[in-house]
């Protein structure tokens, strides 16, 4: 009798075959090849990765042309796993020559680098990524794309929030400033008028619960922090106001950096990637740079590649099928999906009130891709969906009989 197993449920699978313990982690790495791809290396130095690949018992995939040299460059994508790449990168190291100690330095930071297990903010309130959680969508705004989450009220949004934590969020995202497509801003008055007596009465009804602050303005985005707001959530990744680093670094506030082509009024005018979860990658690379060297700590930045956000209908589905690669940067992954365009689209163009069937598909593919949160309107449907997957992914940590 023969059985092809899943990888996830690999270490259950090993102990009922009774191994050494000590050597689970060996098997583990032999059994996960893990696709690398390295960006323009120069031919010779392809031949060599190409050979040194092969000599572990891996193998590299490169252009056609590179084995004679007929191109100058070529992309490389490796195929082998951790343990060939822990070699690979000790020997490349040592090789000054056509770029690769530089890809042996590159290579050995990414094996290094674990992304966060946890956030605390700057009120000792934390995030632990252990599962998908749930960011709860309360909008102070009469023109958001969704109509049944705009509140008009301090009572009404409390009601939503009181809703939303008996419903099990996580996180609850307070926003005064709409940023649909074609949307304009509004005064910085106006948006705290909106705000900030939302988050007062949230946070004095319920401390335990981390509130996020959807603003890109640096003033909203200090008084919210003030009166109790834990997280900003900027959807213009520190473009919009360049004041906004010094309020996330003099406070140490986790931040929610975004990806946005363009603004709110004019990204979805023709926006166009050549490669889009490629550029959106470099994005952020040099967003959190940029965000580090302003004195903004690494180790509380989440990402989010702003789905809808100067993004085509094909941009956005591309993005979820290849959500894997934005783990490339070690940092928790936001995605916020919830009844967007897109999602009309895909099917035969639906109203916003009728896509809650295709928001539980993408957040079902968000917890099966290790999303870490996902932000929504509908927070008693999408918390009982990923207690179901979270259910079902406990399989390869406890037996059946140890569940609760």
């Amino acid at each position: 009798m023969l059985i092809e197993l899943n990888k996830t449920f690999l270490r259950k699978e090993m102990e009922k075959v009774n191994p050494d313990p000590a050597s689970f982690l060996i098997f583990e790495e032999k059994s996960n090849i893990i696709p690398i791809k390295f960006l323009k290396i120069l031919s010779p130095g392809v031949n060599i990765l190409k050979q040194e690949m092969l000599s572990l018992g891996g193998d590299a995939v490169v252009h056609r042309n590179a084995v004679d040299c007929k191109v100058i460059e070529s992309d490389v994508i490796l195929l082998g796993t951790r343990k060939h790449y822990k070699i690979l990168s000790q020997k490349l190291k040592t090789m000054p020559y056509f770029g690769l100690a530089l890809v042996g330095e590159e290579l050995d930071d990414y094996l290094k680098k674990k992304k966060i297990s946890f956030i605390k903010s700057q009120w000792g309130r934390e995030l632990i990524f252990n599962k998908t959680l749930t960011m709860g969508v309360i909008n102070i705004t009469p023109n958001s794309f969704f109509p049944l989450s705009r509140k008009e009220s301090v009572s009404e949004a409390l009601k939503t929030a009181t809703e939303m934590i008996k419903s099990g969020v996580d996180i609850i995202d307070v926003g005064g400033l709409s940023t649909r497509p074609g949307s304009l801003s509004v005064s910085l008055e106006e948006e705290m008028k909106r705000i900030l007596p939302v988050i007062k009465s949230i946070r004095r009804s319920f401390p335990q619960v981390p509130i996020s602050v959807d603003t890109y303005r640096s003033e909203v985005a200090k008084r919210a922090l003030d009166i109790g707001v834990d997280i900003v959530n900027d959807i213009s990744g520190l473009s919009f106001d360049k004041d906004l680093t010094k309020v996330i670094s003099d406070t140490k506030a986790p931040l929610i950096l975004m990806h946005i082509k363009g603004t709110p009024e004019n990204m979805q005018k023709n926006p166009h990637y050549k490669d889009v979860v490629k550029e959106i990658i470099e994005y952020f690379q040099h967003k959190i740079s940029y965000a580090v060297s302003k004195g903004i700590e690494e180790n509380k930045i989440i990402i989010d590649p702003g789905i809808g956000f100067g993004k085509r209908y094909q941009d956005n589905l591309e993005i979820f099928a290849k959500l894997e690669s934005l783990k490339t940067l070690h940092h928790p992954i936001l995605v916020g999906a919830s009844r967007k365009g897109f999602i009309g689209t895909a099917l035969n163009d639906i109203p916003v009130e009728d896509r809650l069937e295709g928001t539980l598909a993408i957040t079902s593919l968000c917890v099966i891709k290790g999303v870490d949160i996902v932000r929504v309107h509908d927070v008693k449907e999408n918390v009982r969906i990923i207690k179901m997957l979270e259910a079902i992914k406990c399989q390869n940590v406890i037996s059946p009989s140890e569940a609760t």
